[in-house]
């Protein structure tokens, strides 16, 4: 992102000229007494940058380690990939950084444009005719596409695989409340979606992961065998980035697609903002929610853009409204449009091609230590669940002292009684990412071996 300029002594004075005062006090001085803060704020004294440097570099001498210090294999729904220095400076200009709801197509081209572009970049990740100008994150987008099923066929059951993040179930949940939407989540055994026995009458939306939070590839055509005996839509929730080598969502008969687009562009930075990717086919898109920007022709016949197929007021149509959604990440959808139009297809393919290299490599050696098993069967793509000897936060805990941050300990993400998987506490989730090279994951092979002893 752009880097933050304080205004100079020189630029004070030539505004306090501008409007005809003579300090910054006579600029507050209409300001009455009351209200204005009176003996200045507690705050330390300032420091020079590298003093500050100096200071947080301090706090890793003090076992207070710091994520950029530690090497990354964790995932579980927010990953570590590369951020090229082009993408930070092009979305990082202030004609993105600082723009809002572009309702004024005639001074908003630019925006409208690049949200066009991210438009238009989705539907083609997703293998669907249609995607929104993006969502909060992925858990938002899933809650989206439940409503949307509601709308396209009246009821209010819908079936959610295990295999979805639990905390993309956790948020479904909560919306239901408000809802009445009934969430039945069906449980895995192996690390895939059991859908033997489950009922499809009355079922609106049928919702599977592709691959599963556990990493596992499962098959998205038994889902849409359920949701086609319903009479219901089927959402896949599927990982963008394995777009590059796998099977889009559209392709297995998708209707909606939702996603996390945080691994284009956007860092990690401690959980958010992010972006939620969603696309549909056609027959749905009058239900779509947030917003559509679409290409039209101005007065002299030029290409321009504006914002479509929906009114800003049905925002404030409560329970009428398609969606109360009324706003959206822009400036992190503008960040993956330039992501992906830096990587292009060859690049997109060749950063997940690397993923699964890399993640398969570190999932054979594991596998060859004494104390570890897989905790899934079934194809992966760059995320795997091993079943440890010792408990996995403190795996965790022993490999960060080593510098290396192993992965996720399944139990920290999975609620008690949630049937995904035995002995949770036991079970971590690790992620290999295009930027792990080879000597960083021997490195974790061998902090491994140690951990484990």
């Amino acid at each position: 992102m752009a880097d933050y300029l304080p205004h100079t002594a020189e630029e004070v004075a030539s505004m306090l000229a501008l409007v005809g005062v003579d300090s910054l006090e006579d600029l507050y001085a209409h300001v009455p007494d009351v209200v204005r803060l009176a003996g200045g704020l507690d705050l330390p004294a300032g420091m020079t940058e590298p003093d500050a440097a100096a200071l947080v570099a301090g706090y890793g001498s003090r076992n207070l380690a710091r994520a950029s210090e530690l090497v990354c294999f964790a995932g579980a729904g927010a990953y570590d990939h590369e951020v090229p220095p082009v993408v930070r400076a092009l979305a990082g200009r202030s004609e993105f950084v600082t723009a809002y709801t572009p309702y004024q197509p005639e001074v908003a081209q630019g925006v409208l444009q690049a949200i066009f572009e991210y438009q238009t970049l989705v539907a083609r990740l997703a293998g669907l005719p249609i995607a929104n100008a993006s969502l909060y994150d992925g858990a938002s987008a899933l809650v989206e596409a439940l409503n949307m099923a509601h709308g396209a066929t009246g009821r209010s059951r819908m079936l959610v695989s295990s295999g979805v993040h639990p905390h993309w179930r956790a948020v479904a949940r909560t919306f239901a409340a408000g809802t009445g939407h009934e969430v039945v989540e069906v449980p895995l055994v192996e690390g895939r979606t059991d859908w033997s026995g489950v009922d499809p009458e009355g079922v609106a939306a049928v919702v599977v992961a592709y691959p599963n939070y556990l990493g596992v590839l499962e098959d998205p055509a038994e889902a849409r065998a359920l949701a086609d005996a319903a009479g219901g839509l089927l959402v896949v929730a599927g990982d963008p980035v394995a777009a590059g080598v796998l099977r889009s969502a559209g392709s297995w008969g998708a209707d909606v697609f939702v996603g996390e687009g945080q691994p284009f562009g956007t860092a990690l930075s401690f959980g958010g903002p992010y972006l939620g990717l969603f696309a549909c086919t056609e027959a749905q898109v009058r239900r779509l929610p947030g917003r559509i920007v679409g290409e039209t022709l101005d007065t002299e016949g030029r290409r321009a853009y504006v914002t479509t197929l929906r009114a800003r007021e049905q925002d404030i149509r409560r329970e009428k409204a398609t969606s109360n959604v009324c706003t959206n990440q822009t400036l992190m959808a503008v960040t993956a449009a330039v992501q992906l139009g830096w990587l292009g297809t060859q690049g997109l393919r060749e950063v997940a091609t690397r993923c699964a290299q890399g993640a398969h490599y570190l999932f054979d050696e594991l596998g060859a230590l004494e104390g570890v098993a897989p905790a899934t069967q079934g194809p992966f793509f760059r995320e795997f669940a091993l079943r440890l000897r010792h408990p996995a936060r403190e795996v965790v805990a022993r490999l960060a002292e080593a510098g290396i941050l192993a992965g996720v300990a399944l139990d920290a993400l999975v609620a008690p009684g949630d049937r995904s998987i035995e002995a949770p506490e036991e079970v971590l989730l690790v992620t290999v990412t295009e930027r792990r090279t080879r000597a960083e994951i021997d490195r974790y092979v061998d902090a491994m071996r140690g951990a484990l002893q």
